[in-house]
């Protein structure tokens, strides 16, 4: 155990477990509202998911959107919310999401020195459907100088990749032509960017206000029943007594035998730390709390790599550019494309569950990105580049027939793909799968090619990588009212015990609205919650 600040008493009035921006976020507004505040994480450091993620907060008509003249509209975003959701969450809650976030960033920005900046030109994830925006809704906080934490700087969650923020990327865009020296000097001198930057200011500031923060402390079973309500919680460390919990741990990603019950397709891997066994909804559960949304996930379509590893955890690698870029497609155990590849990530990963009821097994797996020495030259891939010899993790071949034969596919299945695809992406067209035909599709590729999301693959040698089904978190668990209140099996309020982020039953439901959809309402609940816990009316 690491009590980084404040002491950890033998009673609280609120208890935080978990350490990511919704979980800061409830407990700063509870410490604001009068409240003694612990924030216990079982991880050796703050931050959880969040400081590993893009970092980005997904909040419709946002302060920066207004202060820029970007027109959005409340009705709009709950009307693209419902469709999102699909019939998983209550109007009302969706209702009290949008109409509450701006109180939240305004909330967050006053208290804290975190600031967000909007992506004017990044879409949601579906910018064709009813109420959809073109971009702004998602905001990325702002490079952080974490220098300024001293000490408490060790207390946050590492993250290999260099910091940059997704505006640089929009204009750097590849990752070939990125600065990377500069980067480097950045990185020493203590700047922080996406997830980080979100957590440093938050964890700065609950600091600064008093809250206690302790990480290596897991929290093992809420102390109640259901005529007193929640009363406190058991830690190794000792039973400590409180007035409320809010639990924002994380989901089940990382609990292979939750993942076997409840996901509906195979889960190899995450790039979330290996924390997240479903602590907090397996407590709740045993409270009586409702459960809900335990089918879905924030999917990704990931690739393993012998470095990637969390906490001395295997993890995985999230793909975007190098499956949305030209030269590049995926194809499936039949050597076939079977699904838009530059599609959002989420739904992009559904695909991969599609079952086939003769083999009884899925239809399409295993599945391989297929690029070609042009795609690795322009863009590289991952951490490998062109001029390096060609990892092990990577299968390299001259033709497309002899790298069909190594990946175990039909090799004329292979050829007649590629050449299909080249034929039309020479047009710059994709009449199988659309790819390209979106905002979206084209916004995580090189606006400086031909096409965006298109290009032939035809230059020897020629590349492939097995994808498989993974996750970036789970999004079910304990159901709450609008407020974060957990409810029970009758939907009647648990007194005393909330909860926000991935370990409730999520309220963007079987969906992904847009860049942020996670952490967004994650902070909005945690917001939420704490005003209800203090008795403030917002």
């Amino acid at each position: 155990m690491k009590v980084w600040s404040g002491g950890l008493d033998r009673s609280h009035d609120v208890i935080v477990v978990g350490s990511g921006a919704g979980g800061l976020t409830a407990a700063l507004t509870a410490c604001r509202g009068g409240a003694r505040v612990a924030v216990l994480d079982k991880g050796p450091y703050i931050g959880g998911t969040t400081a590993v993620s893009g970092g980005m907060i997904w909040v419709p008509s946002n302060l920066r959107m207004q202060e820029l003249g970007i027109e959005d509209s409340d009705d709009a975003a709950l009307r693209y919310l419902e469709r999102v959701a699909g019939g998983r969450t209550s109007r009302e809650q969706l209702r009290s999401l949008v109409e509450s976030g701006r109180a939240m960033q305004a909330f967050v920005e006053g208290e804290s020195p975190l600031r967000f900046s909007t992506l004017a030109g990044f879409p949601d994830y579906h910018p064709d459907w009813e109420g959809a925006h073109q971009g702004g809704r998602s905001m990325e906080a702002d490079l952080f100088d974490a220098s300024s934490m001293g000490d408490l700087f060790s207390a946050l969650r590492p993250d290999h990749r260099l910091p940059f923020t997704m505006a640089e990327y929009e204009e750097w865009r590849i990752f070939t032509r990125f600065p990377w020296e500069d980067l480097e000097r950045r990185a020493a001198q203590g700047f922080v960017a996406r997830g980080r930057a979100l957590v440093a200011p938050l964890l700065q500031a609950c600091v600064e206000a008093g809250v206690t923060v302790v990480t290596d402390l897991a929290v093992e079973r809420l102390i109640g029943g259901p005529d007193s309500g929640v009363v406190g919680v058991r830690t190794p460390a000792g039973d400590l007594a409180c007035e409320a919990v809010i639990l924002a741990c994380g989901g089940f990603e990382w609990n292979r035998e939750m993942c076997a019950q409840f996901l509906p397709g195979e889960v190899r891997g995450s790039c979330s730390p290996p924390h997240n066994t479903g602590d907090g909804i397996r407590m709740a559960a045993a409270l009586g709390a409702k459960l809900g949304n335990m089918t879905e996930a924030w999917w990704g379509p990931m690739v393993q790599l012998p470095d990637d590893v969390t906490d001395g955890a295997p993890t995985s690698t999230l793909l975007r550019f190098e499956r949305t870029g030209p030269h590049s497609i995926m194809v499936d155990r039949h050597g076939r494309r079977f699904l838009n590849e530059a599609h959002n990530y989420n739904d992009v990963t559904k695909v991969f569950h599609a079952f086939d009821p003769r083999d009884y097994g899925p239809v399409h797996l295993p599945a391989h990105l297929v690029f070609d020495r042009r795609h690795l030259e322009e863009y590289g891939f991952l951490s490998h580049r062109a001029d390096a010899p060609t990892p092990g993790w990577l299968i390299e071949a001259p033709t497309i027939a002899e790298l069909a034969r190594r990946i175990g596919v039909d090799p004329d299945a292979l050829e007649a793909t590629v050449a299909r695809f080249n034929e039309f992406a020479v047009r710059g067209e994709d009449p199988d799968w659309h790819r390209g035909e979106n905002a979206y599709d084209r916004y995580w590729g090189d606006l400086e090619a031909a096409h965006p999301a298109l290009g032939p693959l035809e230059r020897a040698p020629f590349y492939a990588i097995e994808v498989f089904s993974g996750v970036i978190g789970t999004k079910g668990g304990v159901t709450t009212d609008p407020r974060g209140q957990v409810v029970d099996v009758w939907d009647e309020p648990i007194r005393g015990l909330f909860a926000t982020g991935n370990t409730t039953a999520h309220p963007m439901g079987v969906g992904y609205a847009g860049a942020g959809s996670t952490l967004g309402p994650a902070m909005t609940v945690g917001w939420l919650a704490a005003h209800t816990i203090c008795g403030v009316k917002v």
